[in-house]
């Protein structure tokens, strides 16, 4: 008897495999929604919602895991992981919304979750980093002058760079205040040169205090990097929605460079992570940002142990779901464990974990080489 050959399959598009073996090509974009799969999971959800949700899983031949003591009632909450085909979850969806205990609203979220035609199909930007300081951990003091720094902002836009991310405090792990006077004393001038210059390239401005903020964005920045994710200075949220074409980006930190590497710990890493994102979009929301103008940072290096850092390297998809672009920055940082190692050997490396991040079509990479990044993006295409 002749023997099966068998193959998993791993591809994005899984709508070309259909129609190599001979499927209709005509339906094949509506026929991939019932080979591409998804897992949700669905926070504190009531024993109620939770009996509802599994039993139209299960209707529809899809599955949905609870706590175990969810059948019996003896637990008033439990999350649930939802999985199934996108065909089944849009039809759980839809029976959702005609279902009481508030699931109408889980159905409609789920529905946006599962639209196919309204997933990212814009090509990663590059921000390229550039460090007005005295002690960044990779270039501090190499573009502390105004001509320095001049002279790398050509460099980055020659290279290839999208975005222009420019700090005058460092945020490395123990690094010490910067009054926001001295921030603005050595960002100013450089956005001066770039408005007399009439250069183009959107600026973003990585600082956590609203004084900077406001200033630089006077001065044509569009883009706000808060790495305390609007913790540190509680007026930054008012200066980003008086200025409704600025985006900002909010990212998970915790504590402040002086301590948040003192022993982090999470509960659950990816959760705690994602529920602290989700509570901060709210948070700007309801103080007039509009959520189009947010990105979201995990925060690799900010109050993560290396273990963690690559754990969110390997899960930063489940970020999608927040609704919002996702930025991650890994250059040079600590999670490569080369910390004798020359800048350029650094960004090899970087490039080694960049290289998956561009593969999964991560919305934003904050990078120092922008150069060998922009080769890469470039064979990508």
């Amino acid at each position: 008897m002749r023997d099966f050959l068998l193959k998993q399959i791993f591809i994005k598009n899984i709508e070309s495999e259909l129609i190599n073996i001979g499927y209709d090509p005509s339906y094949a974009f509506k026929g991939k929604e019932k080979f591409e799969y998804k897992n949700f999971k669905i926070f504190d959800v009531t024993s109620a919602q939770a009996n509802i949700i599994k039993q139209l899983a299960l209707s529809v031949g899809a599955d949905c895991a609870t706590h175990r003591q969810v059948i019996t009632g003896q637990i008033e909450k439990s999350d649930c992981i939802l999985g199934g085909n996108i065909s089944q979850l849009r039809i759980i969806a839809k029976k959702l919304q005609l279902q009481p205990f508030g699931l109408k609203n889980l159905g409609l979220k789920l529905e946006k979750l599962t639209d196919s035609q309204k997933l990212n199909k814009d090509k990663t930007k590059i921000v390229g980093i550039l460090n007005i300081t005295s002690d960044s951990f990779s270039d501090g003091g190499d573009y502390c002058t105004v001509e320095n720094a001049i002279t790398h902002l050509h460099e980055l836009i020659n290279d290839g760079a999208d975005i222009v991310d420019i700090g005058a405090e460092s945020t490395r792990p123990g690094a010490e205040e910067i009054s926001p006077d001295i921030q603005l004393k050595r960002i100013l001038p450089v956005l001066k040169y770039i408005k007399e210059n009439n250069i183009e390239i959107p600026i973003s401005i990585d600082t956590r205090s609203a004084q900077v903020a406001k200033e630089c964005i006077k001065h044509g920045a569009s883009i706000i990097n808060d790495v305390s994710g609007l913790d540190f200075d509680k007026n930054m949220a008012e200066v980003i929605a008086q200025n409704p074409n600025v985006k900002i980006v909010i990212q998970h930190s915790r504590g402040i460079p002086q301590n948040m590497q003192d022993n982090p710990q999470y509960d659950y890493l990816m959760d705690d992570i994602y529920k602290s994102l989700s509570a901060k979009i709210d948070y700007a929301i309801s103080n007039g940002i509009k959520k189009g103008n947010i990105i979201v940072d995990a925060g690799i290096g900010f109050g993560k142990t290396r273990e963690q850092n690559f754990e969110i390297l390997h899960r930063w998809q489940e970020l999608k779901t927040l609704d919002c672009p996702v930025m991650l920055g890994v250059s040079r940082k600590s999670l490569l464990n080369m910390p004798q190692s020359s800048n350029a050997e650094k960004d090899l490396y970087t490039l080694a974990l960049n290289s998956i991040l561009l593969n999964e079509n991560i919305d934003y990479i904050r990078v120092h080489n922008v150069k060998i990044h922009r080769q890469l993006l470039d064979v990508l295409k």
